[in-house]
């Protein structure tokens, strides 16, 4: 009861927030003088508005589906609580599952971070340093998180975090597949959990249940085929929203989350929404195909305080 009395009490608000956000920008629009730059500017300005306008859809029929779930109301009830026919309920409540809001609710960006490639060759000699490249282990979980996107309705592209790692999180519907050691800025806002942590010592990477004192280190480092990753939602810069991360210890890592994603999407919705979380996930692979096998969580999902 006190739940709803708090939405009650924060959807007007939000509402005014949006009129006056909307009327600043079109006096703003208005008085360019420059009638081009005014026409390129109202034209970008309706191609963000009918994303945004998808967007909002997404979390209607998402937000209808589970208040019809739950048993909150019936079909007839919100129909007329949100001035609509029950036929129309009935249609925007069967759309798109709701799951994929967990993605993102309108198109997905996936930043892939770049890297200089080294090692041996099969005689055992150094080859030259190539790239910069994206580990092919992250270009097939990407490849998988386009499938488990578009399997959901969702439209994904993906883009290059250049050398340096310096990648733009102020932004919508972003997923980062990205470790600490290739974005300084990344690894600043990691060290921001209170409950997991990546660090290194002598012998690697390793990851840190700080809850537990619990070190897990990479099975990789061992010979096996095996890893270990880091999967959260994390806070963006300018404080507007939020947005997920996967990094494995090693690449192949990140893979294992994406392969946990498609068995447990549905239920990591209804669990989490779009609250801030942070877990491990354990997975193994082939070691010919680098394809994942199998994949499990390790540690509950964390909150910070008061997220």
């Amino acid at each position: 009861m006190e739940q709803e009395r708090l939405d009650a009490a924060t959807s007007p608000s939000l509402q005014g927030q949006i009129d006056a956000a909307f009327d600043t920008t079109l006096s703003q629009l208005k008085e360019l003088s420059d009638p081009l730059e005014r026409a390129k500017t109202a034209h970008s300005l309706v191609s963000r508005a009918q994303d945004f306008g998808a967007e909002f859809q997404a979390v209607r029929n998402e937000a209808m589906n589970e208040t019809l779930r739950v048993g909150k109301l019936n079909s007839t009830q919100l129909a007329t609580e949100l001035g609509i026919s029950k036929g129309r309920v009935s249609q925007l409540a069967k759309g798109a599952p709701p799951e994929r809001l967990f993605l993102g609710s309108g198109k997905v960006i996936v930043a892939l971070a770049e890297k200089l490639e080294d090692g041996r060759l099969k005689d055992g000699s150094s080859k030259p340093v190539q790239g910069p490249v994206i580990a092919t282990e992250d270009v097939q979980t990407y490849e998988h998180l386009r499938e488990l996107a578009e399997e959901v309705g969702l439209e994904i592209t993906f883009e290059r975090i250049p050398l340096g790692g310096n990648v733009r999180l102020n932004r919508n519907n972003l997923v980062v597949i990205c470790g600490p050691r290739l974005s300084p800025l990344i690894e600043q806002i990691l060290e921001g959990d209170p409950h997991l942590r990546f660090d290194k010592d002598d012998k690697g990477w390793f990851l840190t249940d700080r809850n537990t004192g619990e070190i897990y280190r990479s099975p990789m480092d061992r010979g096996e085929n095996s890893d270990i990753a880091y999967f959260s939602r994390l806070p963006r810069p300018d404080g507007q929203g939020t947005f997920l991360y996967i990094a494995g210890i090693h690449a192949r890592g990140s893979g294992g989350v994406v392969h946990w994603l498609n068995q447990e999407l549905a239920n990591v919705h209804r669990e989490l929404k779009a609250k801030r979380f942070s877990t491990l996930i354990s997975s193994t692979f082939d070691r010919d195909t680098l394809e994942i096998t199998s994949s499990k969580r390790i540690t509950p999902f964390y909150r910070p305080e008061g997220a």
